[in-house]
């Protein structure tokens, strides 16, 4: 299977990039800052969109596809979120080539467009302008639509996954009659997302509010789930933005109330993406490769024969057919890997790398004795058992891997999250743990600046569940209520 994979503890940066590219999940492309995401990577990207796309429709939500180029002057629109995204916008000027005198490939001056487009790092000017067409009455409302599609903000330094210039996503985006009703809704996507993050990719997450500078551009309130990689960093999974009217206003989104009056709509908007996958290798893998959760793996079981003649490979063949349909009846996915290419030990190697959750071995012997080996990925353990007990067992391991890889997690977050009362500290364990910092802020900007200036560290939420405790402010000894979680972030 090649070579061996850097070790985090040696330099975690180097793991991380070197595990999705041999696990083939992605790979750089031959466009700066963009990727390809190659076969088993997409699977797992398809996994999480199904899943996700099964919760967004039973919150009464439906999906649409709206265009990638956005006229320019839509964003001119609504000024603070066109200075959220102004830096990052890819442009479209001319729609033609020609070829030149010598034959070269060149842009048609002639062809140039009358308004620049803009390539979508987000929707929500092309959305309103429809949503304008669209809302008559408060009988329209709410309207609930989701968008999968692909986004572009120009990125100078990318990690694959992480940040590229161009990513999958889905967003969200909501109107309704009362504001009320679409803080509800923002924070009922957050609550969707945090469900998602710990019940299938089982990661723990912390669910609280965004500071008003690290808030979505053009939003009154942003709503994140956090949630804390094997480095120490924190790494933002998921957003739900309460955008107020601002965008029903700058796009013109008016109504018939039931009081038959005009007034403008409220409005959410919320969105994940290719982003978890990196959340995802960190949150579990190990230096071996990737481990996955059973809910999100592509293969859950893979089956590897050992045998040294045709004959043993037929009578292997015959047996594991029975199998892999008792487990597939159950819903359980399995790959049966009787290539004659490779042999086991790199057939071993290779799934281990992949990350796949159990792992089936099974030679002669083990017809003769109506046995198996069963082999774990999260603890690397392997366990001897009879082939009647085998469909049952798989089922219960797979519910027990899937908790285990949850519950090592939410150990490991909770033992990053440390309470400091000075600055002192602050940098301390900044420097020498990392992880969540809980500490009080005076609530102000400017304190926010020159704590993340000293230390790379920023506000990462104030947590929903955050206690009333007076204090004071670890850089400023002003008055503080509550404290927030600082962290160093992807």
């Amino acid at each position: 299977m090649g070579s061996k994979l850097t070790k985090r503890a040696e330099d975690y940066s180097k793991w991380y990039n070197e595990l999705v590219v041999k696990a083939d999940l992605a790979e750089n492309s031959g466009v700066r800052g963009m990727m390809v995401i190659k076969p088993y990577g997409y699977a797992i990207w398809e996994k999480m969109q199904a899943e996700l796309d099964r919760m967004f429709k039973e919150t009464g939500h439906e999906n649409a596809y709206f265009p990638l180029l956005i006229p320019k002057s839509y964003f001119s629109k609504e000024a603070s979120h066109v200075e959220g995204f102004a830096k990052e916008c890819a442009v479209v000027t001319h729609y033609r080539l020609k070829n030149d005198e010598n034959g070269k490939i060149v842009i048609d001056e002639n062809a140039k467009l009358e308004e620049e487009l803009i390539i979508r790092p987000t929707s929500e000017t092309i959305i309103w302008d429809s949503y304008r067409k669209w809302i008559q009455s408060y009988r329209d409302l709410p309207l609930l639509i989701n968008q999968w599609a692909n986004v572009m903000r120009w990125e100078m330094r990318t990690r694959l996954f992480l940040r590229t210039a161009e990513f999958l996503w889905q967003e969200g985006h909501t109107a309704h009659e009362t504001k009320a009703e679409a803080i509800e809704e923002a924070q009922k996507m957050q609550g969707v997302y945090a469900e998602f993050a710990e019940n299938f990719m089982a990661m723990p997450v912390i669910k609280g509010t965004k500071t008003e500078s690290e808030r979505f551009a053009g939003a009154l309130d942003t709503y994140t789930i956090e949630a804390m990689m094997q480095d120490g960093k924190a790494l933002q999974a998921g957003t739900s933005h309460f955008l107020g009217q601002n965008f029903a206003k700058a796009f013109d989104v008016n109504y018939t109330t039931r009081e038959g009056k005009q007034d403008y709509v409220w409005a959410t908007s919320w969105g994940v993406s290719t982003r978890l996958m990196g959340a995802l290798v960190m949150s579990h893998s190990d230096d071996f490769g990737l481990v996955l959760p059973p809910k999100l793996a592509p293969i859950q079981v893979v089956i590897v024969p050992i045998y040294k003649s045709e004959e043993q490979l037929q009578l292997l063949n015959e047996r594991v057919e029975g199998l892999t349909k008792e487990l597939r009846a159950k819903g359980i996915s399995v790959k049966y890997d009787n290539r004659t290419t490779y042999k086991p030990g790199w057939k071993f190697a290779e799934y281990e790398l992949k990350g796949v959750p159990l792992r089936i071995a099974m030679g002669p012997r083990d017809l003769e004795n109506n046995t198996a080996e069963l082999a774990r990925r999260d603890t690397l353990e392997k366990e001897n058992l009879s082939q009647d007990k085998l469909v049952s067992r798989i089922a219960d391991l797979l519910v027990e891997i899937q908790d285990n890889l949850f519950n090592k997690a939410l150990d490991f977050r909770n033992g990053l999250i440390t309470e400091v009362d000075n600055f002192d500290d602050f940098k301390e364990v900044l420097k020498t743990k990392g992880g969540f910092i809980s500490a009080h802020w005076d609530g102000t900007s400017e304190t926010e600046e020159k704590i993340k200036n000293l230390t790379k560290a920023t506000i990462r939420c104030m947590p929903l569940d955050a206690k009333e405790e007076e204090g004071v402010c670890v850089l400023s000894g002003r008055k503080s209520q509550k404290r927030v979680l600082f962290a160093k972030a992807y």
